[in-house]
């Protein structure tokens, strides 16, 4: 399919291709010639927002200055469809970006992504480059009310070897361990994952999986989001819609 080369870098994990898809228009973000995602159909990088936040208060919604301010991470950032509908949510004070591509961050940042265009600089929104798993390990015990983990296809289609430690007990730990009280995890997977679902009800009790039917073209694909949640004093469910 033709298309237009809007950037380009090389990194340790390949080459790296922000692409203007023809005949329709779509932005697609491939690796290693990989397709990782497009804007052709972005309802489930949507949903991760509306998960990772469902049944908090924040500051700016209640009106209330709060000792701690609600903050989210998002563990990949592809093209900025999950960081736009987080950025536009009044529940959410400070956004935490972990990207392992910095020239994808500056990508954003000169305005190249439409998505997030509209919204950067934002002052409540940081980036980070690095691996999602030392900055979350860098991180103070339950500093987050929310984590999301979109950094790769799941476990069971990797576009990096290396990211399969994402989906592993010992890092899920660390994920567990840096969310507050009633803090959620939320990792998209494209097919169904179930020693990741397995991983997740060892560590915080209870998970939930959703699925989302997407239309790709003239292909439907049921894609997969599971939702674990830190219980109060590690006793409560998450309620998760």
């Amino acid at each position: 399919m033709s298309g237009t080369t809007i950037a380009r870098t090389a990194s340790p994990r390949g080459e790296v291709v922000l692409r203007r898809r023809d005949p329709e228009g779509a932005l697609e973000l491939r690796v290693n010639g990989v397709l990782v995602m497009d804007t052709a159909e972005t309802a489930t990088e949507r949903a991760l927002a509306s998960l990772a936040i469902e049944g908090r208060t924040g500051r700016r919604a209640s009106g209330v200055d709060h000792q701690r301010r609600s903050t989210v991470l998002v563990g990949g950032l592809g093209l900025g469809c999950t960081l736009r509908e987080l950025a536009s949510n009044p529940l959410v004070d400070e956004i935490l970006v972990a990207e392992i591509e910095g020239e994808l961050i500056e990508w954003h940042l000169a305005g190249l992504v439409p998505a997030t265009a509209c919204i950067l600089p934002d002052p409540g929104i940081t980036f980070v480059a690095g691996d999602v798993r030392d900055i979350v390990e860098g991180l103070p015990d339950g500093s987050l009310d929310g984590l999301i983990l979109d950094v790769d296809n799941g476990p069971g289609f990797l576009v990096y070897d290396d990211n399969a430690a994402v989906y592993e007990t010992p890092f899920l730990r660390i994920c567990h361990r840096a969310l507050a009280d009633g803090g959620r995890l939320v990792v998209w997977s494209a097919d169904q994952a179930e020693p990741l679902e397995d991983a997740l009800r060892l560590i915080f009790g209870v998970v939930r999986r959703h699925e989302t039917d997407v239309l790709l073209g003239i292909r439907r694909e049921t894609f997969h989001t599971y939702v674990a949640c830190r219980g109060i004093a590690d006793a409560a469910p998450c309620p998760v819609p």
